[in-house]
């Protein structure tokens, strides 16, 4: 008898630890053409993030970003980074003048840009064009 209650208590704790598990989180990776390709041929979700590491906008998106892949409904969402410093053939590709830029795709669909943008809201406002 106090087998059973020891397997059911085991059990129960084991059905808690599961269900307090959180959503999984957007992803964050550096771009490269390929994940890119792949992710639009997915139909993701897709921000592109055109930072530099000198740049103070880019130190203000970034935990705003990452605020927002960490809700629920960007689950799906794919933030490729690109380093305006050392990647200037992708930023030509894209038609990127500066640093800061934020770019939403719905699979290859462009939705929408951004450039030098701040204010949570706005950016959230963009983040969702991609779902």
């Amino acid at each position: 008898m106090k087998t059973r209650r020891t397997l059911l208590a085991l059990a129960l704790a084991g059905l808690a630890a599961a269900a307090a598990v959180p959503a999984r989180a957007g992803e964050v990776a550096p771009f490269t053409p390929e994940a890119f390709e792949a992710a639009q041929k997915a139909g993701r979700p897709i921000l592109v993030e055109v930072s530099a590491p000198w740049c103070p906008i880019c130190r203000t998106q970034k935990p705003i970003l990452a605020k927002l892949a960490a809700e629920p409904r960007f689950k799906d969402l794919l933030i490729l980074d690109i380093d305006f410093d050392s990647q200037k053939a992708l930023l030509r590709s894209l038609n990127v003048r500066m640093q800061s830029t934020l770019i939403a795709f719905k699979g290859a669909t462009e939705t929408g840009r951004s450039v030098g943008e701040t204010q949570p809201e706005w950016i959230e406002g963009l983040v969702e064009k991609t779902l």
